[in-house]
Order: structure tokens, then C-alpha cells, then sequence
């Protein structure tokens, strides 16, 4: 992985600047839409509870909710962490799986869908978050942000660091 990460495409692409530049554009994209989403639903209630909601998968409800802006602060990083890991997955496994590289709009979706699956079925449950009921309409919502901030940045810009440019 270190050596694909330090290797640089036919065009003179850093992979790690690419991978870098990923990242924070979809970590940013996805905080985003979710505080801009939480401000609607919600009726305009403080961001920063998203990002204590995020910091309560390792420390708890109580304690990250009562724990003002260094709560916020865990939360944003662990968001970033997240979001870092997505990135590097998907990168690494793009070039690997001819599949994915049929359809940048496919495959960002089915990426986004993907992420919204690992996170909702197996991270969350496994942390300190409360399960709460499912929403068809939230989860229809929480995956379109996925496939928008997340899935499809990565497919374009990925297969352009791989591919070139190409249409689509």
C-alpha cells in the first residue's frame, strides 16, 4: 500500500496527493451535507451535535454530549479518520476490480450504498452509539448523501488518477 500510496501515475499524479486531496474533499463534502441535513430535520438545532453524536460511538452519550468542544473536536477527527478510510479503500481496490471501472456512476453509487451498509450494520452497532429505529425515508436520504460526498468524488477522481480523462 506505502508503495502504491508514494508512486506517481503516467501523467506525473502523486498518489498520495490524490489520495490527500480525496479525502479531505469527501470528509468535508460528507460533514457538510450531514450537518446541513441535521440543521432540516431537526428545525435548525446546533451542529455540533453531530459531531458529539460521532465522538459517543467511543465515548458514550453522556459523556460526549456533555463534553462542550473538545467533544466536537474528537468527533470532527474520528469523521476525518472515517472518511480517510473510505478513501484509501476505495482507491487501492479501484484498479483491482474491473467491475468498478465500467461506470464511474455506478460505481460511485455502489460505493456510497456500500459505505451506508458497512456503517449502519456493523460499525455503529458494534460502538457506544443507542440503535435507534430505522426510517426508510432518513436511510434513502443518509444514502444519497453517501453516493453524492462520497461515492462519486471518489469514482472520478479516481479513475482519473488511474485512467485519464474520459467520458462519462
Amino acid at each position: 500500500m506505502i508503495q502504491n500510496l508514494s508512486s506517481e501515475n503516467a501523467t506525473g499524479k502523486s498518489a498520495l496527493r490524490t489520495v490527500i486531496t480525496l479525502w479531505l474533499l469527501v470528509g468535508t463534502l460528507d460533514i457538510v451535507s450531514a450537518i446541513i441535513y441535521f440543521s432540516i430535520v431537526s428545525g435548525g438545532k446546533s451542529p455540533d451535535l453531530i459531531l458529539k453524536y460521532i465522538a459517543s460511538a467511543a465515548f458514550g452519550k453522556e459523556t460526549a454530549y456533555a463534553g462542550g468542544l473538545v467533544m466536537s473536536l474528537i468527533g470532527l477527527a474520528f469523521h476525518y479518520v472515517i472518511a480517510f478510510g473510505w478513501t484509501i479503500l476505495f482507491f487501492i481496490l479501484y484498479p483491482r476490480l474491473p467491475f468498478l471501472q465500467k461506470s464511474k456512476v455506478a460505481a460511485g453509487m455502489l460505493y456510497g450504498i456500500f459505505v451506508w451498509i458497512i456503517m449502519n450494520l456493523i460499525v455503529v452497532p458494534f460502538s457506544k452509539i443507542p440503535l435507534m429505529p430505522f426510517k426508510p425515508f432518513h436511510a434513502a436520504i443518509n444514502i444519497g448523501i453517501l453516493v453524492v460526498a462520497i461515492g462519486l468524488p471518489l469514482a472520478f477522481m479516481t479513475h482519473q488518477y488511474y485512467f485519464g480523462k474520459s467520458n462519462e
